[in-house]
């Protein structure tokens, strides 16, 4: 089917619209989904304000499309008509560069956003190539999945790729990426440490694993944990106290950001230097991480906390993420 329902944004903060969409020919290598469930993640609002400055209109926006596979092109591989699969951040990449040979797809400097240059999931269908479409688990919560595939594997690497499991980990910002961060973490069997500039979300950050919960703003709070964290993840995109926050870490401890924080951040070399301390940053992550990523949530029961709205309110639903209240990630339901 090449002619689809979707929700269009025409220009930058303006209503979507819903429209019919020609996606043209299916491509050898790709597939079509049918969407049951797609998640409305921050970077949805980003991309609908043209705040990144790459966006492109009119505009399908979605990212976190769950659905069944209801037509495959011929030199796709390994996935079938009727399979649930998940769409995230990136609906392909070039397959052939050193990044993509290694393993690293969502580093590929060709790699196609899902939402620039694309259609996305908040419509009837959305395509991607097949290695992007990433199976679900049977034991997964399919309803709440959809965030799964870019807040959730967002957090989740990090904490794949630099904690242990006797690690001491610290989650800065408990919204709709840093939620998770701490499920995961606390899953993963670290000692969490949750900072957040909001006490009313302390109660919830100690529901969703923390063990202790520090007000991002209190710098002296922040202090008594020097030298205590071996891993610190940057969910939030303000500006913080970072020369406490890098005190807090331990030897060989790494400040790592997911967080798009648009002001500088001022690093004393010495304040590395002596604790041989790592300042970093990462995307999503391959088909594999995220794969990897989904085994572990269904294994270890960890889902993100949602609401949902028919995608006929999906405006409403804007509103409600830009005005901050949503806890912790919209989740729009098919209801075309």
């Amino acid at each position: 089917m090449s002619v689809i329902d979707a929700w269009v944004a025409g220009g930058a903060k303006q209503k979507l619209v819903r429209q019919q969409v020609d996606l043209g020919p299916l491509g050898a290598e790709d597939v079509e989904v049918e969407v049951e469930h797609c998640g409305l993640c921050h970077s949805d609002l980003s991309m609908l304000n043209n705040d990144w400055g790459f966006s492109q209109y009119p505009s399908v926006l979605g990212h976190e499309a769950v659905g069944k596979v209801v037509a495959v092109g011929p030199s796709a591989k390994g996935l079938k008509v009727g399979q649930r699969v998940g769409v995230g951040w990136n609906s392909a990449s070039c397959m052939h560069c050193r990044q993509c040979l290694s393993g690293d797809q969502h580093l590929c400097s060709q790699a196609q956003p899902t939402i620039a240059g694309h259609h996305g999931g908040f419509a009837t269908r959305v395509r991607s190539h097949w290695a992007w479409a990433i199976p679900l688990p049977e034991k997964i919560n399919v309803a709440d999945s959809g965030p799964l595939l870019c807040g959730g594997i967002t957090a989740f690497n990090p904490i794949a790729m630099y904690a242990k499991p006797t690690s001491h980990v610290g989650i800065v910002g408990i919204g709709g990426l840093g939620h998770m961060g701490v499920k995961f973490a606390s899953a993963y069997g670290c000692e969490v440490t949750a900072f957040t500039s909001s006490e009313s979300k302390f109660d919830e950050a100690r529901g969703f694993g923390a063990d202790k919960v520090v007000s991002s703003r209190d710098s002296a709070a922040i202090g008594k944990l020097a030298g205590q964290l071996d891993l610190l993840i940057v969910t939030a995109n303000v500006t913080l106290d970072w020369t406490a926050l890098l005190g807090a870490l331990a030897p060989n401890g790494r400040l790592h950001f997911v967080g798009g924080v648009l002001e500088p951040i001022p690093v004393a070399a010495f304040s590395l230097i002596m604790g041989q301390k790592s300042v970093s940053g990462s995307p999503t992550g391959s088909p594999v991480d995220i794969a990897t990523m989904l085994d572990f949530a269904a294994r270890h029961e960890v889902s993100p906390q949602t609401e949902h709205y028919p995608m006929s309110r999906i405006n409403e639903a804007f509103e409600r993420l830009e005005s901050g209240k949503a806890r912790y990630r919209i989740v729009l339901d098919a209801d075309f």
